[in-house]
């Protein structure tokens, strides 16, 4: 199953009944897990170890080197990509920038047409990237995460578990977990569909409401929620919340989009 015309280098470690189609470059000492499909025109860099059952699209190109004028070619670092993702057509993953370190995927990730992973980004499992999502280097994202068409991140921040964000929305700050972000850096409620979708009870969901409600519309700021939050008895899901808001940096996190005219917001249908 591998096409005469592949280009596949003699250290390359290719896997049991992997489909190799035509013009494909397998280079160096890459490594592809058994099932996997490498379609026309895709080149798998040397420094890219994949698991089982990957789709790699039509001229995807993973493992190059990062787009960071400090960057060495000579470091030695990886692209890490786990079982069962589909990486479409033109996608871009490019290596770790620092000697040691990894871009890494997880795994029953689905990266839609032109998707580019920077530098040192972290995927979750079963992330959901649609077609020209750009992710800069160093970007966090929890599982089960769906990022919609062109959003663009800057690097250096962290993308909650089961957080969707609106196509064409770009974002600098953390985006806590739960949440529908949208805009620029813009909160706009809660995901509720995907947590009914994550299997969360109806008391999970509520505990998660009064967390959000807490955070973005008590009228406390940031560390004022917090600390009020520190005084309750939560559950592992709006503790996990609360956890990811104190954790966050000097960027801080993305803020609610009804209160940015000065007015209060409405409350989330569950």
């Amino acid at each position: 199953m591998i096409h005469s015309t592949a280009v596949i280098h003699r250290d390359a470690e290719i896997g049991q009944d992997v489909t190799i189609g035509p013009y494909a470059v397998i280079e160096g000492a890459a490594k592809i897990g058994d099932g996997c499909e490498i379609q026309a025109h895709a080149v798998i860099g040397a420094h890219v170890e994949m698991g089982r059952e990957n789709v790699i699209g039509y001229g995807a190109v993973i493992g190059g080197e990062p787009q960071d004028f400090a960057f060495k070619p000579e470091t030695r670092s990886l692209v890490r990509i786990g079982d069962g993702n589909k990486i479409r057509e033109y996608c871009t993953i490019h290596r770790g920038t620092t000697e040691g370190t990894a871009t890494i995927v997880g795994q029953g990730c689905f990266l839609m047409a032109g998707a580019h992973l920077a530098h040192n980004v972290r995927l979750g499992d079963h992330v959901i990237i649609a077609n020209n999502a750009l992710l800069g280097g160093h970007l966090q994202v929890a599982e089960r995460v769906f990022i919609g068409g062109g959003c663009v991140f800057h690097q250096h921040i962290r993308v909650g578990r089961l957080v969707i964000c609106q196509g064409a929305s770009a974002f600098s700050k953390d985006i806590p977990p739960f949440v529908t972000a949208a805009e620029r850096n813009g909160v706009a409620g809660l995901n509720v569909v995907g947590l009914r979708r994550a299997g969360m009870s109806a008391a999970q969901r509520r505990e998660i409401k009064d967390a959000f409600a807490l955070l973005y519309r008590s009228g406390l700021n940031t560390t004022q929620a917090l600390a009020e939050a520190a005084k309750r008895q939560w559950g592992a899901e709006a503790r996990s919340f609360f956890d990811f808001v104190a954790a966050a940096k000097k960027r801080g996190i993305c803020d609610l989009l009804a209160t940015r005219d000065g007015t209060a917001a409405e409350e989330t249908v569950d």
